[in-house]
């Protein structure tokens, strides 16, 4: 089972995709602008397939455990992209939640010139839930186009 990011949308700093789980759709992503030259915590994660793991450590683990403790087990982190480092899929609503990251919501918007997305939470459970059980049972992957 894997994961497909297709970008569909830039906005100016920002760029909106689809999430698909093995050709359904799932959710709405958010990523900071795609860029030719990575700006840290400002750019979207290059095109490419990559494997997903869980981070059991950090801050933003902490605040997840104590946020959702009968669900979470770790940050579901997008492993081994060249010159990134703690990348996650995780809630937010727009570019200022990002820093480098995959957010994930049910409904998206055009503002200003740039993309939110909402439902955040609500998207970002029913994700986490497939994927939790998904990764129990072997490796999963995420391709971002």
């Amino acid at each position: 089972m894997n994961l497909t990011l297709i970008r569909t949308q830039q906005g100016k700093e920002s760029t909106l995709s689809e999430l698909y789980l093995d050709g359904e759709f799932v959710c709405y992503g958010l990523e900071d602008a795609v860029r030719e030259n990575k700006i840290k915590g400002s750019t979207a994660i290059p095109s490419g397939k990559y494997r997903l793991g869980l981070n059991t450590y950090g801050a933003m683990n902490a605040r997840y455990r104590k946020r959702f403790p009968e669900l979470h087990r770790g940050m579901i982190e997008i492993l081994d992209i060249p010159n990134f480092s703690y990348v996650y899929i995780h809630i937010g609503n727009n570019i200022g939640d990002t820093s480098g990251c995959v957010l994930v919501g049910n409904k998206m918007a055009f503002l200003d010139g740039d993309y939110e997305i909402y439902q955040s939470k609500k998207a970002y459970i029913a994700l986490y839930e497939k994927l939790l059980e998904m990764m129990v049972k072997g490796e999963v992957f995420i391709e971002v186009t």
